[in-house]
């Protein structure tokens, strides 16, 4: 009968450690979800872009610097998003990378993910980023910023 005794145990100690774990996935999965897609502040040294690094020209306002890679879904959406966010915004222009031809831009400025978006104000600085598929609604409060209103 011991025996019978700390197989419950363990049964019991197994069943806590899925449980835990489990909670433990849904938090972390939530709030990488609520974070995917919205813009940040750039911490620590500001990067700064030119038209040759980017192989584009910069807005005159600002930029919407768009990473991609040829399979990637979210990307699509992000191109229309951006697209439709430069038709509003005068002055704003949005240039796309293909991360997998751009490996040495995608190192130095330490893109982990496709999408990723940076918002350059007209000098090139880089003033937010997001990782993920951006809202609308949060590419124009980022562009606030980037053009100074």
């Amino acid at each position: 009968m011991a025996w019978c005794g700390r197989v419950l145990s363990c049964s019991v100690t197994g069943l806590t450690v899925v449980l835990v774990t489990l909670v433990a996935a849904t938090l972390v999965g939530v709030v990488m979800r609520r974070r995917s897609g919205v813009p940040r502040e750039v911490r620590g040294d500001v990067e700064q872009l030119t038209s040759g690094d980017l192989e584009a020209d910069l807005g005159e306002r600002a930029t919407l610097v768009q990473f991609s890679s040829a399979f990637c879904q979210p990307c699509r959406a992000t191109r229309r998003v951006l697209a439709e966010v430069t038709e509003m915004v005068p002055g704003v222009a949005h240039v796309e990378i293909d991360a997998e031809s751009r490996l040495d831009l995608v190192r130095s400025l330490n893109i982990l993910r496709t999408p990723t978006v940076l918002i350059l104000d007209a000098s090139g600085h880089v003033v937010k980023r997001a990782s993920g598929q951006p809202r609308k609604v949060d590419v124009i409060g980022a562009l606030g910023l980037a053009v100074g209103e």
